[in-house]
């Protein structure tokens, strides 16, 4: 990166945020970590965390950026960026619904469309001074459905791209559609996350995958979860998908019950040459044994 890059973006980070688990750093061994945030709109602010090998044989790769899932902390990530960013530059980006995101005026319902969020990505790859062709992407669920419909509307393009278990739509329970929408005051809904984060971990089978969620839900931001969970509600993604170019594959795994594989399937069929990469589960594709199913995708 540019040394005149590097200046903007040491330029547009906005105050420190005070939660350790939305700021700071990683340390890892054997690879260098930068936290930055770049401004994506006027007095919006998305937190990216950059991860370089220590060995400079890798420098030539090309860079694979991240999308995380709805909510998604880093900590759920670090066995998978622990290992593939010792030898892989990695871009890690936070969307806006997340804690992390500095949204210096008022949240409307409109600042988290799926769209923006891939606009927001879009303007990211262009401050970074990225090449889009040669992106390998990774995602997970909300971050998959964002690449999906980016790159169905030619918002976003890049080399390839492993999406793991996207969303093709978000069809939250009668209960759930009815009280999201209530006038209700944000004080009475954080005591409702607990209720959520219950019912998510009760559907959840693998003890560390309901470790994950139940950090996830701790951590959150609830007005900007609220305000994205009402944008989501009634979004779907069309039938046809053979305006996408990229090279996709579509990961997911049988046992985890939170995401269709019906739906997930028909996606995978829905995408040009689309392969299907099946894992033992969910939490199996946030450890460093996945790189094995990763790379031989990638490789091709």
């Amino acid at each position: 990166m540019a040394a005149e890059d590097e200046e903007l973006l040491k330029s547009e980070s906005p105050i420190d945020n005070s939660d350790s688990l939305w700021a700071g750093s990683p340390v890892l061994e054997n690879i260098l970590t930068q936290e930055k945030w770049i401004e994506v709109e006027d007095d919006i602010y998305l937190r990216i965390l950059i991860f370089s090998p220590k060995d400079s044989k890798y420098g030539n790769s090309n860079p694979v950026v991240m999308i995380p899932g709805w909510g998604s902390l880093f900590e759920g990530w670090k066995p998978l960026i622990s290992k593939w960013a010792t030898k892989r530059k990695i871009f890690y980006i936070e969307t806006r619904e997340k804690k992390s995101s500095r949204i210096n005026r008022k949240s409307r319902k409109s600042d988290f469309i799926m769209s923006r969020h891939g606009q927001d990505i879009r303007t990211i790859i262009q401050k970074i001074d990225l090449q889009m062709d040669e992106i390998e992407w990774f995602a997970s669920s909300l971050g998959s459905t964002i690449l999906i419909d980016s790159f169905q509307k030619g918002i976003l393009s890049g080399k390839s791209a492993i999406l793991l278990a996207p969303n093709s739509d978000f069809m939250f329970p009668l209960w759930f559609r009815i009280g999201i929408n209530l006038p209700i005051p944000v004080f009475i809904f954080k005591r409702l996350v607990n209720f959520i984060s219950w019912k998510v971990q009760k559907r959840t089978k693998e003890p560390a995958q309901k470790e994950r969620y139940r950090r996830n839900f701790t951590a959150l931001d609830v007005e900007k979860m609220l305000l994205s969970a009402r944008s989501n509600i009634g979004f779907a993604l069309p039938e046809d998908l053979s305006e996408i170019k990229v090279r996709c594959a579509v990961m997911t795994a049988y046992s985890d019950t939170l995401h269709d594989f019906d739906k997930i399937r028909f996606i995978k069929d829905s995408i040009p040459n689309c392969e299907l990469i099946e894992v033992p589960s969910n939490q199996y594709a946030h450890e460093a044994e996945v790189l094995n199913e990763i790379e031989e995708f990638q490789s091709k």
